[in-house]
């Protein structure tokens, strides 16, 4: 029996938080790995998403919702001892969203075992972030995975007072492909002394860390891709901004699938763009889209 288009598409590990985004409005299921796992399957991509709830209200929903996505919850560990992840995010500017991410909580305890270890091995990406690593023991678990993992993905992430220069520099030496706002890319060129547009300092990073791929998003003015000694630029999509939760997580989804798919950078590129200018569109990260309807979105936008 022949196998199916899905068998065939490159499936990602994605790992690292699972939680609550506490809204005004109410609560919102979150955490980026998540977010971006939502994502990849939307875009048509097998996902294998680990992380770690608590044995509580809150966990139990949450593994739910995941269900409810089409995302496996196989490799979502309980923990008995610490309660799900909740993060209280201010929305007052719904450009800039920022955030109180409370701690220690499940996530920061993913354990390393023989199912995590098989679903990284065998996924033809692995996605991770900074925040994932803040504490001790799901930090240990993903050096542990880093060893045996193919495309190593860098979602930076950095989230003030979750991260450590020691940690996120090791991030990038194990990393293949990065991806980081424009903010975060100045503080990183602040810790090591160097100074430049990103259009200088992409191709730095690429050779300072051996990378094969650098990706920076800009907002609204669209993102920088740089590989293979190439510089690649998208423009922003205007549209009507509801908030930005999850637009950044949705654009590499995007971006990994068209990678993974062997889609031209460019072009992948503006797709990203186009995906995440759509997730604003709507309240919360994971709002139901398809590749129809960013399709749809770009030629309205060419028209």
């Amino acid at each position: 029996m022949p196998s199916s288009p899905a068998a065939q598409l490159p499936t990602i590990a994605c790992f690292g938080e699972i939680l609550w985004d506490v809204l005004p409005t109410g609560k919102q299921p979150g955490g980026a790995p998540f977010n971006v796992a939502v994502h990849l399957h939307q875009l048509g991509l097998p996902v294998r998403f680990i992380s770690r709830v608590g044995e509580d209200e809150p966990g139990t929903e949450l593994v739910d919702f995941v269900a409810s996505k089409g995302v496996g919850t196989g490799l979502i560990q309980h923990d008995q001892t610490h309660r799900t992840g909740v993060v209280n995010a201010n929305v007052d500017n719904a450009s800039e969203v920022t955030y109180d991410i409370v701690q220690p909580v499940a996530w920061d305890y993913i354990e390393h075992d023989a199912a995590v270890e098989a679903a990284v091995a065998t996924a033809a990406a692995f996605v991770f972030g900074s925040l994932g690593a803040r504490q001790a023991g799901t930090r240990e678990t993903l050096y542990r995975l880093l060893e045996s993992a193919k495309l190593k993905v860098f979602d930076v992430n950095m989230r003030p007072p979750h991260y450590t220069r020691e940690v996120v520099e090791h991030l990038l030496g194990r990393a293949d492909m990065v991806k980081m706002n424009h903010h975060e890319l100045a503080e990183l060129l602040g810790w090591f002394g160097a100074e430049a547009e990103p259009a200088a300092a992409m191709p730095w990073l690429a050779q300072r860390f051996g990378l094969q791929a650098v990706c920076v998003t800009c907002g609204a003015d669209g993102a920088l891709l740089w590989t293979d000694n190439q510089l690649y630029r998208a423009p922003g999509v205007t549209v009507q901004v509801q908030d930005t939760i999850g637009s950044g997580d949705s654009f590499l989804a995007a971006l990994l699938k068209g990678w993974l798919t062997g889609q031209p950078p460019g072009e992948a590129l503006r797709f990203a763009c186009a995906t995440g200018a759509l997730v604003a569109t709507h309240r919360g990260a994971t709002p139901s889209i398809s590749e129809a309807d960013v399709a749809q979105l770009l030629a309205a936008q060419a028209g």
